[in-house]
């Protein structure tokens, strides 16, 4: 069972669905692909079990092969953790995968809905669990938008009225959660550039959620223009319970690319984002620099680093800014020191901010 995790945002993963397939330049360097390809491959059948024919070599590079495998036999993971903790869904996979049918997305937000607290004991002769504490903080992480909007908003329908349709997710949660949104659940895409940020984001802002968030990792080109504030298209007419309301970003996460293969993030991409998110007081993180580390972000007690890759010719390559007819942003050396030693400090300072909710 997957619990702890050395990912920084998050206390816990629960990867309930195995395989996925790539969308877009973010993807290239996918470490779950990786991953999958390597527990498909363990002689241990209850290891390799959830994973086996998920990803392959692939014209000399692992892929995806295009199967996705929804796993019911974790959905209960985070209802025998005693802990509250912050949870990652679906860290292997995409959960609005094209693959993964309603109703088993259904039957992960029941248990987020029952995950609104921490379990602390199950009875001998009883199949329920027993709930007290703090709630579980579930962080739901997409490149599909546009599914999650449209199945997010039904679910707002499903609290008042009938499921329209054929309606999995009011059998699933029983006539609708107590609240909609979920409380406890953070909702958030995951962008690149500019491109996927416009796309992305404008159907994040419309999607009800207690909380919204934005994983710019890896950052692979600049995003000067964040945006924050997006009228949402909900009515009476449209979403049954929903008030016309501004939406807003809750909180952002940063990051360069790492693992085989990775591409360099330029310093003044990440300064971008920080800087708009302190103007508009959203909590900002920087998760890391990656493979790559910037000639400005040297730390001053390694003024030897450099030195050494310098030598080494392939680990030093120039970053540059898209140039367009207003900016012209200067060449900057990146040296590839490896994660570890590039860290997650920004110009001095370790940015580490959360929501508050």
């Amino acid at each position: 069972m997957a619990a702890n995790t050395k990912i920084e945002w998050t206390d816990a993963t629960w990867p309930v669905v195995a395989g996925c397939t790539k969308v877009s330049a973010g993807c290239d360097n996918c470490y779950a692909i990786r991953d999958s390809r390597r527990l498909g491959e363990n002689p241990n059948p209850k290891v390799s079990g959830a994973y086996n024919g998920t990803a392959a070599m692939k014209n000399g590079r692992v892929n995806w092969t295009g199967l996705v495998r929804p796993l019911t036999e974790r959905l209960d993971w985070p209802l025998k953790w005693k802990k509250p903790r912050r949870i990652f869904v679906c860290n292997e996979s995409d959960l609005f995968h094209e693959a993964v049918p309603d109703s088993f997305i259904a039957e992960v937000f029941n248990i987020m809905a029952s995950g609104t607290l921490s379990c602390t004991k199950r009875h001998k002769h009883e199949e329920d669990y027993c709930w007290q504490g703090d709630p579980h903080i579930f962080q739901v992480l997409t490149k599909r938008p546009a599914r999650a909007l449209d199945f997010m908003t039904r679910g707002v329908c499903a609290v008042t009225q009938d499921w329209p349709g054929d309606a999995p997710l009011e059998s699933a949660l029983e006539g609708g959660p107590p609240f909609w949104p979920l409380p406890n659940v953070w909702f958030g895409v995951s962008v690149e550039d500019q491109k996927t940020a416009d796309e992305r984001i404008t159907l994040l802002l419309q999607t009800p959620a207690a909380v919204r968030f934005v994983s710019y990792e890896p950052a692979l080109g600049s995003l000067r223009y964040l945006p924050k504030i997006h009228p949402s298209p909900c009515s009476p007419d449209v979403c049954c319970t929903c008030k016309p309301r501004a939406t807003s970003i809750d909180w952002l996460i940063a990051g360069g690319e790492s693992g085989p293969g990775a591409r360099p993030a330029h310093p003044d991409w990440i300064r971008s984002v920080r800087d708009q998110c302190v103007a508009a007081v959203v909590p900002f993180f920087f998760k890391q620099w990656g493979e790559w580390l910037p000639e400005d972000q040297m730390p001053e007690d390694h003024p030897g680093m450099f030195q050494d890759y310098q030598e080494t010719g392939p680990n030093v390559r120039l970053v540059e800014y898209e140039r367009g007819p207003a900016v012209a942003f200067p060449s900057i050396p990146m040296f590839r020191v490896g994660k570890k030693a590039a860290g997650r400090v920004l110009d001095g300072r370790r940015w580490h901010e959360f929501p508050k909710c």
